[in-house]
């Protein structure tokens, strides 16, 4: 099941995203998982702690899911 997040702005970056869904508790794990290849985002496994995810978006990590989604 996919999990929907809602932001206010165009876009989050990928560290925030994971922290906001819950997924990570800190920036610091974040960072260590992304270096790792463990999050992808759009099928693609993306290694920047600080890449710009926008509306649509899909990031995977741990078995799991999210959805971006901007509050228009």
């Amino acid at each position: 099941m996919m999990k929907i997040i809602k932001i206010k702005d165009d876009h989050i970056k990928l560290g925030q995203a994971l922290k906001l869904a819950g997924l990570v508790e800190s920036g610091v794990d974040a960072k260590m998982d992304i270096q790792e290849g463990l999050v992808k985002v759009n099928g693609e496994v993306e290694l920047q702690r600080g890449k710009k995810i926008f509306d649509g978006d899909v990031i995977e990590y741990d078995g799991q899911q999210i959805m971006i989604k901007s509050k228009d």
